[in-house]
């Protein structure tokens, strides 16, 4: 055996020498085609996914029946009025200014009426001399009547006389309605609360000329009173709410600078029709206000405690589709093909809004539906969502 022979040396070489190169190879060709190989298995299970996408579903559910609602609402006195003056005259005295309390039937203000004061003590004068008048012809008549029944005098000049005794009867009469509407305006001269209240303008002073409008003329507000131990509240509910609204709907109002603090009243009665402008329904809430901590003209919120009789179903805001044809959602059957359903929207409830009409609350919807998805399309239920509450 040669020593200089290549292959008698190879053989002499420690076998790790000789395994060395392949191994070398074997590692340069598993560093190259390692990655490649996950490369393309990542393809093809991203193409498999856009072939066949994934998707999370969810099913219809029923809409809650006890719905809270929160409305701005218009606060207003039980009942208000402007006073007016009924006659004529000068502002003697005022006794209560803005602010103060008063009760049925006080006694705001005195007005003078000089010319009113005389035409009643003419009236009276007049009606008095009337009176006598008629007194006269009465014992006249009476007694021509009298001696008729004798035939003493001639039915004629009797007939004359009670024919004259009715006519001063008439004018009786009229002179003691005379005297009467005079007595009325004589007692407008006191201007008296209607109903208990408070007074919350004053729109006159001592000396103050007051025209009641009678003659034509503009006539002014003396006072303005209004009752504010309870209050109505005035609320204009949606067109979709509208048929919920009954007496006995319980309401809670609060008001933005007390955000704590509720009053508690039920809907005591609805206007019954719809504005055609606004598209709503007008309802009234009556709240016990009786220490007068919320006033009249406040802004304020309600929230309405309505209950459906029927709910509908609900299903998430994310799982509308906007097509130009309507609102949809895509629905997987169990085949894993999708379909469009038309649906008609109710109430937006937030995160869920009410389904009206087109689900029957079996469908499998998708959530988060892609733009581009279509009838038709295969997919892959995966990670179900969550119901809607």
């Amino acid at each position: 055996m040669n020593p200089s022979d290549p292959t008698t040396r190879n053989s002499n070489k420690p076998r790790w020498l000789r395994l060395m190169p392949p191994a070398l190879l074997i590692l340069a060709l598993g560093v190259g085609i390692l990655p490649r190989l996950k490369a393309h298995a990542a393809l093809r299970t991203q193409t498999a996914s856009l072939v066949t996408p994934l998707v999370s579903v969810v099913q219809p559910k029923a809409a809650p029946a006890l719905q809270r609602i929160e409305l701005p609402a218009d606060v207003r006195a039980y009942q208000e009025t402007s006073l007016y003056a009924r006659t004529n005259g000068y502002l003697a005295h005022w006794y209560k200014d803005i602010g103060s309390q008063v009760p049925a039937g006080e006694l705001l203000a005195d007005i003078e009426t000089p010319e009113i004061d005389a035409q009643l003590d003419q009236a009276r004068a007049d009606a008095h001399t009337a009176q006598v008048q008629y007194d006269i012809a009465k014992v006249t008549a009476d007694r021509w009547v009298g001696l008729l029944k004798t035939n003493a005098v001639s039915r004629e000049t009797a007939e004359q006389d009670v024919a004259a005794m009715k006519g001063l009867a008439a004018t009786l009469t009229a002179a003691q309605a005379n005297v009467k509407r005079l007595q009325k305006l004589v007692s407008y001269e006191k201007v008296i609360a209607p109903f208990a209240g408070v007074v919350t303008a004053r729109n006159i002073d001592v000396g103050a000329l007051i025209d009641s409008g009678s003659a034509g003329g503009s006539k002014m507000e003396l006072f303005h009173l209004a009752e504010t131990d309870k209050l109505r509240i005035f609320i204009d509910v949606p067109q979709d709410y509208a048929q919920d609204m009954q007496s006995g709907v319980a309401a809670t109002l609060t008001l933005p600078q007390w955000p704590t603090r509720a009053l508690h009243g039920t809907v005591a009665r609805t206007s019954g029709a719809i504005d055609p402008v606004s598209r709503t329904l007008r309802i009234e809430v009556d709240v016990d206000n009786h220490d007068t901590a919320v006033l009249p003209g406040a802004y304020a919120l309600v929230n309405l405690d309505v209950t459906v009789a029927h709910p509908r179903l609900s299903v998430p805001v994310n799982t509308l589709l906007f097509r130009p044809n309507g609102v949809q959602v895509a629905v997987v059957n169990s085949a894993g093909q999708v379909s469009l359903q038309a649906i008609t929207l109710g109430r937006d409830f937030g995160t869920t809004v009410e389904v009206a009409s087109g689900l029957t609350g079996q469908e499998r919807v998708i959530a988060n539906p892609g733009d581009a998805v279509a009838a038709g399309d295969s997919v892959r239920v995966v990670n179900p969502a969550a119901s809607p509450s």
